[in-house]
């Protein structure tokens, strides 16, 4: 179900076809839970980064209260990314 939330965010792109790498990069990363790095903030929040195959980080979750909350932000980008609609703003 797509609630509108962003759960994940890359850097920006001087170049459409940088995005478009990026984005296809996010596609094909996203359902595979070991590009998956989980954090904790010093202050004992939760976040994560999807890295691609040569461990370059191409996304960063939100901070999240619990871990439980972050690892419902994973599952939801591993369900949703690969399929995801792709939106020129």
């Amino acid at each position: 179900m797509n609630n509108g939330e962003i759960i994940l965010a890359s850097e920006g792109y001087k170049a459409m076809s940088g995005c478009t790498n990026g984005i296809a990069s996010v596609q094909k990363n996203a359902p595979d839970d070991s590009r998956y790095e989980r954090k904790e903030s010093k202050n004992g929040k939760f976040m994560f980064n999807l890295k691609a195959g040569n461990n370059q980080v191409i996304g960063t979750s939100e901070m999240y209260n619990t871990s439980a909350a972050c690892e419902n932000g994973i599952k939801s980008v591993m369900n949703n990314a690969p399929d995801a609609k792709i939106v020129e703003e």
